[in-house]
This record gives C-alpha cells, structure tokens and sequence, in this order.
C-alpha cells in the first residue's frame, strides 16, 4: 500500500509510520515547518518520502498530492491545540484552529478522494479529531467546536463517497495520549485526576493510535463514516 500520512512527522505520526513500515507500506510523509524532525524518520525506513506541505493552502495541498502519486490511503494528523489563554485571544484562535483542524484537512480529503476516484482505487481516508470533540470539555470552545465540525463533515463525505466509489472514511478521537499535542497538558498534571479517580487506567500511547489507523487502513474493510475514540473509556 501506498499511504499518505499528512502532518505525520509528529508524535502519532511518528508511532503509525513505525508500525506501518513494518509491514511494508510505502509512505509519503508530509511535515509543516519541522524539516530535521521529518528528516529523522529515515532511521526508521530509508525509502519514506518527505514533502513540506501548509494543508491549509491550496497549492500546498496540490503540490502534496502530486507528489504522493496514486495513494491507497490519506492520514491527515494536521492540527492546532487552540489554546486561548485569555478571553481577547478567542476570536483569533478560533480562526485559527477552523484553518487548520477543519478547512485543511477536509479540503485535502475531498481532494485526495478525487484523485482516488479518477484512478479507480477503492482508498481510505482517516481523519483525527478529538475526545473533546465527542463528550463536553468545559474550556475547549476553539478546539472542540471545529473538531466535532470535522466529524460531522467526515461522515458527509464518507456517504458521498461510497458505492460506487467504495473510498471510505473514517474518524479518529484520542484520548490522553502520551505523545503528541497532548503530552504538554500531561507533563503539567492537568490530567492526573482522570487517573486518581479510576475513570481511566493509564494516559494512551502512540501505538495505540496507530493501531487504530492500521485498522481503518485495511484493504477491503466494510468500515465507513464512522468515530473511534481511542480514549481508555474517558468519554463514557
């Protein structure tokens, strides 16, 4: 398989690449601004393609997918913590985090699915919101609010998308993972509470993202439209 991983020099971009190069995916790996970090996944297989790409510009996202080739799958990792600090800031995170956790990677997916559709390859498409985007977090307006937009236009285009097409789509939503965007709020103890109280037993793991990916990865696989949350039962 021929895998585009989107924003996937990151830190589950970084554990999805090492289980998939495993198992003999060929992968184009696409970085914002972090060149020697991208550069670094060659230790783990020499034949990665590394391409520099804002998915949030047009050109960009067409340079990106030119480059890819026919794909099998797209995993776009691509995100914005949106963090707002204080209340003046609100407005421009808020513009900021609809850029690049929704407009961006929506945009890439739909046109990622027309090149698959012009190629006749029955793809895959795996997009990454959040467990702030499925359950209420008090404090995450610019973040949340746009990744549970995401969803919703994820399962759009995954019932555009089916038969006769059979490209499907499907939705991450991770939990506490040590790795990542999440790893600042855990080394600050934000999140010790979910683990003194039991409602989870320990933070998440890149690996257990990426083997969520793998999953919707698979060839032929009967799964479209829909939201794994990968969040040790936080949401529950």
């Amino acid at each position: 398989m021929r895998i585009l991983l989107a924003g996937g020099s990151g830190g589950l971009g970084r554990a999805t690449v090492e289980l998939l190069t495993t198992e003999g995916a060929h992968l184009v790996v696409s970085y914002l601004s972090n060149a020697a970090r991208a550069e670094e996944l060659r230790t783990l297989s020499p034949d990665i393609e590394i391409v520099q790409a804002d998915i949030t510009k047009q050109e960009d996202r067409d340079r990106l997918l030119s480059a890819a080739g026919p794909i099998d799958g797209l995993v776009v990792f691509t995100g914005n913590p949106a963090r707002v600090a204080a209340a003046a800031q609100m407005e421009q995170q808020m513009i900021a985090s609809h850029a690049v956790n929704y407009l961006g990677p929506l945009l890439l997916a739909r046109e990622a699915a027309e090149r698959m559709k012009q190629s006749k390859i029955a793809g895959s498409i795996v997009l990454f919101s959040t467990m702030q985007g499925v359950a209420l977090f008090s404090g995450s307006t610019a973040y949340a609010g746009v990744k549970a937009a995401l969803i919703h236009g994820a399962r759009i285009l995954a019932k555009e998308l089916r038969a006769p097409h059979n490209i499907r789509v499907n939705v991450i939503a991770p939990g506490i993972i040590d790795s990542g965007m999440a790893q600042v709020s855990i080394r600050s103890g934000k999140y010790d509470k979910f683990i003194s109280d039991e409602t989870i037993s320990r933070f998440g793991r890149g690996g257990d993202i990426a083997r969520a990916v793998r999953f919707l990865l698979e060839p032929d696989s009967y799964v479209t439209g829909q939201v794994i949350s990968v969040d040790g039962g936080i949401t529950l």
